[in-house]
C-alpha cells in the first residue's frame, strides 16, 4: 500500500504496475498497480528474478526520476538498485536457502564523451520531461 499511494501521490496520472516476492509465510508474488499492461510485465520480471523481498515497478506516464526520492523515503524500502528504462540484466546467486540479488547490469558500455551538441540535447531532453526549468 505505501508504494502504491507514494507513486499515486508522486506523478498525477501515473499507471504503474507493483509486484513484491514475499520471502516468508506463503512466499507469494502480491501485485497492485493501476495498468494491467505495467502489473503484468512486473509479474513476469518477479517470476524470472525469484528472489524474496524483491520489489518491482514498471511505470508509464512517468520517469524514474519522478518518483525515485519518494520511494526512497518508504521505511520498508532497504535498497534500490536500479531505476531505469534501460535493457537490464540481474545478477541472481542461489544457495540452499533460496536466492538474492547481487547486483543489476543496467544499460550498455559508453559509446564516447559527449561534446557541445550532445550536452544541449541531454539538457533539453531533461527539460522536456519536466526534470528541469
Amino acid at each position: 500500500e505505501d508504494v502504491y499511494e507514494t507513486l499515486i501521490e508522486a506523478v498525477p496520472g501515473i499507471k504503474f504496475g507493483i509486484a513484491f516476492c514475499e520471502a516468508s509465510g506463503q512466499k507469494m508474488i502480491r501485485t497492485e498497480g493501476t495498468d494491467k499492461e505495467m502489473t503484468k510485465l512486473a509479474v513476469e520480471n518477479a517470476k524470472v528474478v525469484g528472489v524474496g523481498h524483491s520489489l518491482f515497478i514498471f511505470l508509464k506516464n512517468a520517469f524514474p526520476i519522478n518518483v525515485l526520492n519518494r520511494l526512497k523515503m518508504i521505511s520498508e524500502i532497504v535498497h534500490i538498485y536500479c531505476a531505469t528504462a534501460n535493457p537490464t540484466e540481474v545478477i541472481v546467486a542461489e544457495t540452499k536457502q533460496g536466492r538474492g540479488i547481487m547486483g543489476v547490469i543496467d544499460g550498455g558500455l559508453p559509446l564516447g564523451v559527449e561534446d557541445k551538441k550532445s550536452k544541449q540535447i541531454r539538457k533539453e531532453f531533461l527539460r522536456k520531461i519536466g526534470y528541469k526549468l
